[in-house]
């Protein structure tokens, strides 16, 4: 992985703009997994649980000629636990030169584990806060490269980039997945021409001695990991989105772009981003962090990662802008819980940027990109959206593009299949509103609940098959013409592995006439070999299975029965053997004229004239029924329990 990376970031030097999808698409994701490759050597710092953060100001001074960051954290918690230390995560390169609270000098270690440890002047009991002031400065650790110094176009840069655990490398801080900050200011400090640019809105900039220093103030909770810290020579290039009403009203979208990139070709390509939110708008709701802005800053990887309002961008391509817009609710505004339900982020954000391929391109371009996403998932046979523990412990497997991503994404379409359109966003909105997820973190069953509520009944058997199992459905199609009218279709399914027995999916069918008539037709594949009898306006002559690709399945067949119509075999009899009631199921052509019941003996035991009946009245065994119809007479056995 490291040879993947390094080759990354030679392509980053060589910045570009039209690069193939898929391209992209692969490069986006070794983008975003590219710091957690040290992982499986980092686990949630036990010290850090005993308090919950709560505010930080972050003051940076930073020159992007020199690889070097001066900083002075002010950060406010509250404890958990009766305490008397507080530990921050904080590399050891980085030389801590006072710790004061209240403007009392505190005592304080830094030791092996990458901990900064400060003794507090009393014990904080339980619910009470705390501040600490920290002033530190050093070259920052480079083993994740969460701070990179680096060129353009021979012009210095500073960038940053934590997911999962490199925040530690720059800055003391509290980097547990589960413990988002509830606000912060950040102050940046750089000698001109060059600004410093982070996330949440810009308050004020001001210049001293041929230094700038702006201040930026985001007031929502956000992890460790989606702070950034940006500096260089940005150009700005400024925009509105929204569609300016009192519902979606206008506000900025704010780009920091390399001069030599500020040109009508780039600008072009990032002004889809307004289009795109009102899109994701629409389906989602309002972007989450209105009250400040959205924008994009350059920064020298080839793909892109959704620091907060402030996405880091490598290129302009659509379907990375959609991406990583798309993370700032899919990620960002309700973030996972763990690693085994990153889906959550990466496939739902990956399956929103496919609704901009339907909504802006229309529904052939659709349909072609979920088949791209099939073909890449059902090139291996195996692989679950949901991680084991010990896949959770495995960069590689986290941030798989053929699963977490792909698949992640194509399942979010399947949900949205069996649901339908009105419940499935519904459902999706009342997630990201759920006042107990809202800025929070959420597992899988979270969004399950939210889709059931929708829904109105159970997806256990969705979420069993298609989210913590493996495989897939390979389906065999036959259709048959059945009577004026009516079409016999029977469908058969094998899995690609043994975790999942059947497949159960509503399944679209295309029937296809004479002239180039198509009829659509949607049946419900619960069994394996299940017949159905359908309405059909013309005279099939050719059959099409799943042609709009809403379910992954991959070789499926799909053929037109030649075998001759026989109308006693459009008739059927159930339950069989029967009880109580029995029905008889026929095509809606044929008429019932009048239904005769004969037991072994030959004798008339019963007379009927509609399809549905007691025999409870009946003997026990083997009957006969003589079915006299507007087409013939047809005979059917039956068994009396």
């Amino acid at each position: 992985m490291k040879k993947n990376l390094l080759y990354l970031l030679l392509l980053s030097c060589a910045f570009g703009f039209a690069q193939d999808d898929t391209d992209v698409f692969e490069r986006m994701v070794q983008s975003e997994m590219r710091t957690a490759s040290s992982l499986q050597n980092f686990v949630a710092n036990a010290n850090t649980a005993n308090y919950d953060i709560i505010y930080h100001e972050l003051r940076f001074t930073v020159d992007p000629s020199v690889n070097f960051i001066t900083g002075k954290v002010t950060s406010t918690f509250k404890a958990l636990a009766p305490m008397n230390k507080v530990t921050f995560d904080l590399t050891k390169q980085l030389v801590v030169s006072s710790v004061k609270s209240a403007g009392v000098i505190l005592n304080f270690v830094q030791n092996t584990n990458n901990e900064l440890v400060i003794t507090l002047p009393r014990t904080l009991a339980t619910g009470n806060p705390a501040t600490v002031v920290i002033e530190y400065s050093g070259v920052p650790a480079s083993g994740q490269q969460a701070f990179t110094k680096t060129t353009h176009n021979g012009n210095p840069i500073i960038y940053t980039l934590s997911e999962p655990f490199g925040a530690r490398d720059w800055w003391p801080c509290k980097q547990d997945l589960k413990d988002k900050v509830d606000s912060i200011d950040v102050y940046i400090t750089s000698p001109s021409p060059y600004i410093g640019v982070t996330n949440g809105k810009l308050v004020s900039s001001s210049t001293l001695g041929g230094k700038i220093t702006r201040h930026f103030k985001h007031g929502y909770p956000i992890p460790a990991y989606l702070i950034s810290l940006n500096v260089s020579n940005f150009a700005s290039y400024n925009f509105q989105a929204g569609l300016g009403n009192a519902e979606r009203p206008f506000f900025p979208i704010i780009n920091y772009l390399y001069p030599e990139s500020n040109t009508a070709n780039v600008r072009a390509a990032i002004d889809v981003t307004a289009p795109i939110m009102n899109v994701f708008e629409e389906k989602f709701g309002l972007y989450p962090y209105r009250n400040e802005q959205y924008g994009h800053v350059q920064f020298g990887w080839g793909g892109g990662m959704e620091h907060t309002t402030m996405s880091s961008m490598g290129s302009f391509g659509r379907s990375l802008i959609a991406h990583e817009l798309g993370h700032q609710w899919f990620g960002n505004k309700i973030t996972c819980g763990s690693w085994k339900d990153v889906w959550l982020n990466e496939g739902l954000t990956e399956y929103a940027a496919g609704i901009v391929v339907e909504e802006l391109d229309g529904a052939a371009s659709f349909v072609s990109w979920k088949n791209n996403k099939i073909n890449t998932i059902t090139s291996q046979s195996g692989g679950a959206v949901y991680l084991t523990d010990a896949e959770a412990e495995n960069v590689d497997r986290i941030f798989s593009s053929r699963l977490s991503y792909d698949k992640g994404a194509m399942v979010t379409h399947m949900l949205r299949w069996v649901m339908g359109d009105v419940k499935f966003f519904q459902a999706l909105k009342s997630y990201l509103n759920d006042t107990n997820l809202a800025f929070g973190y959420a597992l899988t069953g979270d969004l399950k609940a939210h889709l059931e509520a929708a829904h109105g009944s159970s997806l256990t058997e969705f979420f069993n098959d298609w989210i913590y199992k493996q495989g897939y459905p390979t389906y065999n199609v036959n259709a048959q013409n059945w009577g004026a009218g009516q079409a016999k279709i029977t469908v058969g399914q094998t899995q690609s592995n043994s975790s999942v027995t059947f497949f159960e999916m509503p399944l679209e069918i295309r029937l296809k006439g004479a002239g180039g008539a198509t009829h659509d037709v949607v049946v419900n594949n619960t069994t394996n070999n299940q017949q159905f009898i359908v309405s059909v306006p013309f005279k099939v002559t050719g059959v099409t299975f799943d042609p709009n690709k809403h379910i992954i399945s991959r070789s499926n067949s799909a053929a037109l029965s030649r075998a001759a119509f026989e109308v006693s075999q459009t008739v059927s009899v159930y339950p069989n053997p029967a009880n109580d009631q029995i029905h008889i199921m026929m095509p809606s052509t044929l008429l019932i004229e009048k239904i005769e019941i004969y037991n072994t003996l030959g004798q008339l035991v019963g007379q009927e004239k509609t399809s549905d009946f007691s025999v409870s009245e009946l003997s026990a065994g083997l009957h006969v029924l003589k079915i006299s119809t507007s087409e013939g007479v047809i005979h059917k056995n039956f068994i009396k329990k």
